[in-house]
C-alpha cells in the first residue's frame, strides 16, 4: 500500500498523500518554507479520526485526490515567515487547523465555523514530518503547548474545538440525563465535556462492545451495546418515561439521526452532530418535534471562541482526554494504523514521524 518517491530537491521530507481512495503513498517532497505570516510545523504527533477514514475509504468531497493527508496534530515551529513576531523556532505548539477570513458575511456575524473560505484553506498533511501554517490559522488558532502537555494530549484541539462548538448553545444542568448515540473520539469527547460540565447521568450507546468499553474509561455512568430501539426502551425506563434531556448523535448515519428524537424528553435538545453524506435525506415527525417543543441543534466545524475553550480544557490537568490515544505507529505504519482504527481496536491512534 505504502510506497517510496525520491524528488531532486537538497531538502526533502516526509509526507503521506491520499492519491485516491484506498491508496497511500509515503513521498519525498520538498520541505515547505512560510510565506508572510506563515509558520511551518514540525509534527511530533499527528491523530487518526473518522475524517480520515472516511477519506482514505471512500475519498471526499471537499478534498479531492491526490491530496496530503492528516489535520490533526502538535508540533515545533520549525521556522516562521516575514511578519512573525509571536511565535519563533523551537517553540512548542497545538493548533486547529483552519482559521476564518474575518471578512466576509458569516465572520462579520461571529459564525466564524461558517466562513466561506475556511474549509479550503484547510491544513492538510499531518501525516508527515512538516507542514506549512497559513496566516490566517496562525492569528486565530495556533496556541502554546504548555511543558507539562504531552503533543498526544495536545493534538486533540481541533476536535475537541468541534465539541466544544456544538455545546456552546445547548443549556445543560447537573440533574440532566445525557444520551450519546455512538461510541467513537467525537462520543467519548462528549462525555468527557459533559462530565466536566457537571452531568452526571451520562449514557453512551454503540454498536461495538470494544468501543463501548471505552466509554467507561472516560467516564459514562451506563453503556449500552446494542440496537437503538433497546437502549431506547432503557433510557425510557430509566426517565420514568420522559426521556432524555439531551441527545447527541455522533455517528453520522441517517437512521440513527431519525431516531435520535425517540430519545429526547418532551423540551429536550437534540444535537444532530455527525455529519451524514451528501444527498440524503432524514424524516422527522413532525407532531413529536412541534407539540413536544423538540429542539434540532446541528453544529459544524469551531469557531475561535470554541477553540479557545477546548484549549483551556486540555491545559486542564484533570480533564482526561489522552485516555483517547490507545496506540502510536511510527510514520510509516500509517497503513497499519488507519486498519486498527477501522477495525475498532482503538480510539485514536497517534502518528509519530
Amino acid at each position: 500500500m505504502t510506497s517510496w518517491s525520491r524528488t531532486d530537491t537538497a531538502t526533502a521530507v516526509r509526507a503521506h498523500i491520499l492519491q485516491a481512495p484506498g491508496c497511500i503513498e509515503l513521498l519525498e517532497l520538498p520541505e515547505p518554507q512560510p510565506g508572510p505570516g506563515e509558520i511551518v510545523v514540525r509534527i511530533r504527533a499527528a491523530l487518526t479520526c473518522g475524517t480520515d477514514l472516511k477519506m482514505f475509504l471512500r475519498g471526499h468531497p471537499k478534498f479531492p485526490t491526490p491530496t496530503p493527508f492528516g489535520h490533526e496534530f502538535s508540533g515545533v515551529v520549525a521556522a516562521v515567515g516575514a511578519g512573525v513576531a509571536r511565535w519563533h523556532e523551537g517553540d512548542e505548539v497545538m493548533l486547529a487547523p483552519t482559521g476564518p477570513c474575518l471578512s466576509c458575511y458569516y465572520c462579520m456575524r461571529q459564525q466564524e465555523n461558517l466562513c466561506e473560505t475556511v474549509i479550503e484553506t484547510m491544513v492538510l498533511g499531518a501525516y508527515g514530518d512538516y507542514v506549512k501554517v497559513p496566516a490566517r490559522t496562525v492569528r486565530a488558532n495556533v496556541y502554546r503547548k504548555p511543558k507539562y502537555l504531552s503533543f498526544d494530549k495536545a493534538a486533540l484541539l481541533e476536535p475537541l474545538s468541534c465539541v466544544t462548538h456544538g455545546l456552546e448553545e445547548v443549556p445543560v444542568r447537573p440533574d440532566d440525563t445525557a444520551v450519546i448515540l455512538g461510541a467513537g473520539a467525537i462520543a467519548l469527547l462528549h462525555v468527557l465535556v459533559l462530565r466536566q460540565r457537571g452531568l452526571s447521568n451520562v449514557w453512551v450507546v454503540g454498536r461495538s462492545p470494544e468501543r463501548v468499553r471505552f466509554a467507561t474509561l472516560v467516564g459514562a455512568s451506563r453503556v449500552l451495546a446494542g440496537d437503538l430501539p433497546s437502549a431506547r426502551r432503557a433510557v425510557l425506563e430509566a426517565t420514568k418515561g420522559r426521556g432524555a434531556d439531551l441527545v447527541i448523535e455522533c455517528t453520522g448515519q441517517v437512521e440513527v439521526w431519525e431516531q435520535a428524537p425517540g430519545f429526547a424528553r418532551r423540551g429536550g435538545t437534540v444535537v444532530l452532530f455527525g455529519g451524514c453524506a451528501a444527498g440524503t435525506v432524514a424524516r422527522f415527525e413532525t407532531h413529536r418535534l412541534h407539540y413536544d417543543q423538540l429542539r434540532l441543534h446541528s453544529p459544524f466545524h469551531f469557531t475561535p471562541r470554541a477553540v479557545r475553550q477546548a484549549y483551556e480544557l486540555l491545559c486542564d490537568p484533570s480533564f482526561p482526554a489522552e485516555r483517547l490515544v490507545t496506540g502510536r505507529f511510527p510514520l510509516s505504519a500509517l497503513p497499519e494504523a488507519l486498519e486498527a482504527h477501522h477495525r475498532g481496536q482503538g480510539i485514536k491512534f497517534a502518528i509519530e514521524p
